[in-house]
């Protein structure tokens, strides 16, 4: 078996790890980090400031490369490379060989040589050690300053922002972001960061950081000017890792990189270098596709392929820096042989774009957008695909000035196959095509088979929009309508009933449908009734809406009988409660299972017995689970602090307060919670809708997993919450998720499906993006209030107790059901059983 050794394990190099996984040779793996972390997401460094967990960057762990025998070491760095021998040897004096090695040990800040610059408070932006060390200067901190005003330097300035202190950023160009903007563009981005309160210092070249008299330190100007500052983080460029390489005596670029051919190869050709550290044609590509370019590239090549090189990479970016959206695409400032400039600036909205064209002004060369990148996508494809502009450049600019002639008319389908569509993995548009012939229908879909979407998540509309158009080549039509009775969304559905304070799906169909409905429609507006109404939902209203389970307050098993599910908040019970759940268990001979939501289900009661078997449990205290139902299940909680040694919360106590809460919620889909009182998580609260892990400090918010057919773990939402804070930001969550999602989706699907995914909802939520946050609280408030034990009201009601027997005219029982015993209690038979001399228990 090939042996493969990869010195680093960042993005890259884990990227590189996935691709010989993939593919159908097999290999030897072996892969070295310097840090104590595996791969862990970059790009998204600056969260960590926010949300504080390791694991939410994390884009690997332990369990994945032990599954996959990949053998890794962290803590440890390749210092040396024994080229005759073929092996290598690290600082703890490990020694292994290779028939390849990879190099992608990425790059490092650099640091200008200024005086000072090696003081306790002066920190680089890299790794999150560098960000817990950041973090620990500013706890005393009140000014903040960033040397570098580049895309770096603009997130390292974020991170200031976020730890609440006063940001200073100074560039030693006239501009920021100067490789990429244009004067008017890096105008207008600093207009607005500084209408953020970062105050922004152009052309300052630092000579020397002194002792400060109001702070810490001063930063000392050539120009004669000084800033004082506590805490100082140079983001001033990077430079490629190539140390290993060049004491290994392999080819170096004259100003640093490790000079590489179109496989990846280095000067010696076994080994390979990829990422930041890697030289191709005297350019170095500081970005994580060109990187994501080369691992597949290198992987392809080790694994005896060669239709596959390394040809380059755009360049193009679309960031969102301090909140303002920003983009760059190709020759951004115009410096091909006759190319023309467009403008617009729009100065009351904050907006600037700029277009280079070629001579003939067919031709997109490059762009700047500042303040509203949403033409990014249809504009890069313009450019990366040489694609004739089918009018003038200024129609890009002023889409409304003739309508139907922006950019969105040239259209996905003028796309080659051959266009890239997701950078970050490299997904064509022919790759997408390809997934939808072969069955993807939806964007959940095409995540999942080709990745695309799954990275910084810009490609986003442009892969829907691939999707829908080729699903309507093969006929399906794309459609947003419910069903055929409605010609709206569940969302514009829900809006619809929500504003005019509709009550019931009679009066919806008569104002805004047609027909008779359907078991489409029909369920899915008495789900948002219930949404919003709380009814209860066998009113004659209603009940026509409900399916076989809600019908039947219970869930319909496969020999026709049911399960009876009492509420136990939290997996908290008393001894009086297990023994009344023991006793009727035993007088009606159910099954009885513990189960993973961490209460007791009961399993075989006929339909006449389930009204009396309620009353019996909700004579002993209990409440419905809503087993049956499309709303909130389980809240699962650990022991927490009250009994657990390495609890610092009380789980317990929140879960419960959390079920008795949310217990009413009827949702587009089931829900289930999970609360840990420690980081230890023995609730699985990450795999839950909801997931809330104890931190010292109060509560971290997960939110969107799913423990299902297609397990997705929880996004870190917001973390060491207060008790008031963590409850306000769940029922802002839900509700959202109540209004916005489609029928029948789950949370993780819809977060997924979500534009803007993550980052939206918390814009949202937090921030109050859509001024909607009192809405979203008042209608959960609404349903708490009008919660009701669906089985209470209707024991209490003669008229719906005539719906629980088994036959209309007659009070026989039905003489078909029969069981067999197992492990000490009752299971349906099967058919072979059934006929079989084993002795049946017959109900009668």
């Amino acid at each position: 078996m090939k042996k493969i050794i990869v010195v680093g394990n960042g993005m890259v190099g884990h990227h590189f790890i996935d691709q010989l996984l993939a593919s159908d040779s097999e290999f030897e793996i072996t892969t070295f980090s310097e840090e104590a972390h595996l791969a862990y997401d970059r790009v998204h460094l600056s969260s960590y400031f926010t949300d504080n967990s390791v694991e939410a960057l994390m884009l690997t762990n332990e369990q994945y490369y032990d599954d996959n025998g990949v053998r890794y070491l962290v803590n440890d760095r390749v210092v040396a490379i024994d080229k005759t021998l073929k092996c290598i040897h690290t600082q703890n004096g490990v020694t292994a060989s290779y028939d390849s090695l990879v190099i992608a040990t990425g790059s490092f800040p650099f640091v200008p040589p200024i005086p000072g610059n090696d003081n306790e408070h002066c920190h680089v932006y890299r790794t999150i050690e560098d960000l817990d060390a950041i973090r620990n200067s500013a706890k005393d901190a009140q000014i903040g300053v960033v040397v570098g005003g580049g895309l770096l330097g603009l997130e390292a300035g974020k991170a200031l922002v976020d730890l609440g202190l006063k940001t200073h950023v100074v560039e030693f160009a006239p501009r920021l972001m100067a490789v990429q903007l244009c004067s008017e563009g890096g105008g207008l981005l600093r207009g607005k960061i500084e209408e953020l309160g970062v105050e922004v210092h152009t052309e300052k070249n630092t000579q020397s950081i002194t002792q400060g008299e109001s702070c810490r330190y001063r930063m000392n100007f050539a120009d004669g000017s000084f800033l004082e500052t506590d805490l100082i983080l140079f983001s001033a460029g990077i430079r490629p890792q190539d140390k290993l390489a060049r004491d290994s005596q392999i080819e170096i670029g004259e100003r640093g990189g490790i000079v590489i051919n179109d496989y990846c190869q280095t000067s010696e050709p076994d080994i390979y270098a990829i990422g930041e550290c890697a030289l191709w044609q005297g350019k170095i590509f500081g970005l994580v596709a060109p990187g994501y370019s080369m691992a597949k590239v290198a992987a392809k090549h080790i694994d005896g392929h060669i239709d596959k090189q390394f040809l380059g990479a755009d360049m193009s970016t679309k960031l969102k820096l301090l909140g303002v959206d920003v983009a760059s695409i190709g020759d951004a400032h115009g410096v091909s042989d006759g190319c023309k400039t467009y403008q617009f600036l729009d100065g009351v909205n904050g907006v600037y774009k700029k277009l280079v064209v070629n001579s003939s002004g067919d031709r997109l060369l490059g762009a700047i957008m500042v303040g509203d990148a949403s033409d990014y996508g249809q504009w890069l494809q313009l450019y990366l695909n040489d694609m004739p502009l089918s009018q003038g450049p200024e129609y890009l600019l002023l889409p409304d000035a003739d309508e139907g002639s922006s950019s969105s008319a040239m259209g996905v389908d003028a796309l080659p196959d051959s266009a890239s569509i997701c950078s970050c993995f490299d997904v064509t548009k022919g790759q997408i095509r390809e997934a939808v012939q072969a069955g993807a229908c939806s964007m959940a879909d095409i995540k999942s088979c080709t990745k695309a979407s799954t990275g910084c998540g810009g490609c986003s509309a442009l892969t829907t929009q691939v999707l829908n158009s080729e699903l309507e080549k093969q006929g399906v039509e794309v459609s947003t309508d419910i069903c055929a009775h409605f010609a709206y969304s569940r969302q514009e559905l829900f809006d619809i009933i929500r504003v005019k304070k509709i009550q019931s799906y009679d009066a919806l169909l008569s104002e805004y449908g047609s027909g008779g409905g359907c078991e489409i429609c029909k369920p899915a507006v008495g789900s948002i009734l219930a949404s919003l109404w709380n009814d209860y939902v066998l009113d004659d209203a209603h009940i026509g809406l409900q399916d076989t389970n809600d019908i039947f307050l219970g869930n319909m098993q496969k020999d026709g009988t049911y399960s009876v599910v009492p509420r136990v908040p939290g997996g908290e019970i008393t001894p009086d409660k297990l023994i009344a759940i023991g006793q009727v268990a035993k007088q009606f001979d159910l099954y009885t299972k513990v189960t993973g939501g961490q209460r007791i289900d009961l399993f075989g009661a006929q339909l006449h017995e389930l009204p009396i078997i309620w009353q019996q449990l909700i004579d002993a205290g209990f409440e419905t689970g809503h087993a049956y139902g499309k709303s909130l299940r389980t809240v699962k909680s650990c022991v927490g602090s009250t009994w657990c040694r390495f609890g610092v919360q009380d789980s317990v106590g929140m879960a419960i307060d959390l079920e008795n809460r949310y217990k009413g919620l009827r949702a587009p889909h089931k829900i289930k919670f999970g609360v840990s009182g420690c980081t230890r998580e023995c609730a699985e609260a990450q795999s839950k809708d909801i997931g809330i892990i104890a931190t010292e400090n109060g509560w971290g918010l997960y939110v969107c997993g799913n423990g299902g057919m297609r397990p997705r773990h929880a996004d870190l939402f917001a973390t060491d919450l207060d008790d008031q804070t963590l409850v306000k930001y769940i029922d802002r969550v839900l509700m959202f998720y109540v209004r916005t999602a489609d029928r029948l989706q789950r949370t993780s699907v819809w977060m997924e499906n979500l534009d803007g995914g993550l980052d939206y909802l918390k814009e949202v939520v937090i921030d109050d993006k859509l001024n909607i946050a009192a809405e979203l609280e008042s209608d959960m408030q609404n349903v708490v209030a009008n919660y009701q034990c669906e089985w209470k009201t209707t024991i209490n009601d003669e008229k719906r107790l005539q719906r629980f027997k088994q036959f209309i005219n007659t009070d026989e029982l039905d003489s078909n059901i029969s069981y067999v015993r197992e492990r000490g209690q009752r299971r349906p038979a099967t058919e072979v059983e059934k006929i079989s001399t084993i002795e049946l228990v017959t109900e009668a």
